[in-house]
């Protein structure tokens, strides 16, 4: 299990799901969200990026560089 950083953010795909390390869900199971989108990078800020990602239904969100920290890749 790998937190999210530049190079780990570079391989991930739409519709992969990644685990939230502190939220669970009500069974205790951890907070599951999968990739939305293609992954915003820049050249100009390398270590900026931005992950679209969706929970449930209608919950969409970004996972930003301050965020990352916080969400791991499932396998």
């Amino acid at each position: 299990m790998m937190t999210l950083s530049r190079e780990v953010v570079d391989t991930l795909r739409p519709g992969q799901i990644l685990l939230h390390t502190v939220i669970t869900n009500a069974d205790g199971t951890p907070l599951r969200a999968r990739v939305n989108g293609r992954t915003q990078l820049w050249k100009t800020r390398p270590q900026d990026f931005k992950v679209p990602m969706k929970y449930g239904l209608r919950h969409c969100f970004y996972i930003t560089e301050q965020t990352g920290h916080s969400w791991i890749v499932s396998e």
